[in-house]
């Protein structure tokens, strides 16, 4: 029998450190059933010890203390894979997909944490590796499973409406052109010509950004505000952590939030979680 699942998509800015600011805390009313975490920045034992009682898989970064991301479920996870595309690519501690029975129907989730970056700089061409790994791995994964959404801080701003201050930052990583043209051609129609807004011309994935589709044409709602100035509180903000799944889960979606603070003193990471409930279940 179909039922609905709450997943949530949290940048966690180090796991410990939320969990002493009240993440568990939101976590007891927020009845959610999968998590995918980033930013995780802690080793497995200490993610068990900070997480008791969830189903956990994770990919560790290779440099201690950094990036990191994990599935934790109330379900445990049928199959597990860290493993995006061929070495060098650097995605150690930034990519997991976990597959979940779910009354008989395969959910498959993945937590994604894609590189910050820098404009003409060895920075960005880590991300642009690792965007063209995803752009790889995306038509394969809805073939695999046809219920699969991949989420996560993908820093990116895919529009205008994603950043407040988007004229601000045209030529600075997480808004150029050619980052937002994966965006386009992820979300275009499956097999067609794409032209991106950096004017390059792709095939459409097909994918559904269930954010923007549910609330439609509208500022954000963001995820994201800088420490600097008072960003928080004036909501300046980016929409850069999302839930992108295939056309056959999107038709699942019933709700979709993003669960801002009520004040930055009460945050207790840097992002939103972004939260999504589907029917699953046969």
């Amino acid at each position: 029998m179909s039922r609905s699942v709450r997943i949530a998509s949290i940048n966690v800015n180090g796991i410990r450190a939320a969990v002493r600011n009240g993440m568990i805390e939101w976590l007891d009313g927020a009845g959610v059933d999968v998590m995918a975490l980033q930013e995780v920045r802690a080793t497995e034992e200490q993610l068990r010890d900070a997480l008791p009682g969830w189903e956990l898989v994770n990919d560790e970064a290779l440099a201690k203390g950094r990036a990191g991301v994990a599935i934790a479920t109330r379900m445990p996870a049928v199959q597990v894979r860290r493993v995006l595309g061929p070495e060098p690519l650097d995605s150690a501690g930034r990519w997991i997909e976990a597959d979940i029975d779910v009354d008989g129907e395969r959910l498959t989730v993945v937590s994604a944490y894609v590189h910050t970056g820098e404009a003409d700089t060895p920075r960005q061409d880590a991300k642009w590796a690792f965007l063209d790994a995803m752009e790889r791995r995306m038509p394969q994964l809805r073939a695999e499973s046809p219920l699969s959404v991949i989420m996560g801080d993908l820093n990116v701003g895919h529009r205008e409406l994603d950043i407040r201050n988007w004229k601000g930052n045209v030529k600075k990583a997480g808004f150029l052109p050619r980052e937002r043209a994966y965006f386009d051609r992820f979300l275009g129609p499956a097999g067609e010509p794409v032209v991106g807004v950096d004017g390059s011309t792709g095939m459409g994935l097909g994918w559904t950004d269930v954010g923007r589709t549910f609330h439609g044409e509208v500022d954000g709602p963001y995820t994201w505000w800088s420490s600097r100035g008072k960003a928080f509180d004036n909501d300046t903000g980016w929409r850069i952590d999302y839930h992108l799944s295939t056309p056959e889960l999107a038709e699942r979606v019933s709700d979709y939030r993003v669960v801002r603070a009520p004040s930055w003193d009460t945050r207790w990471s840097d992002h939103a979680p972004v939260v999504v409930d589907y029917t699953i279940g046969r």
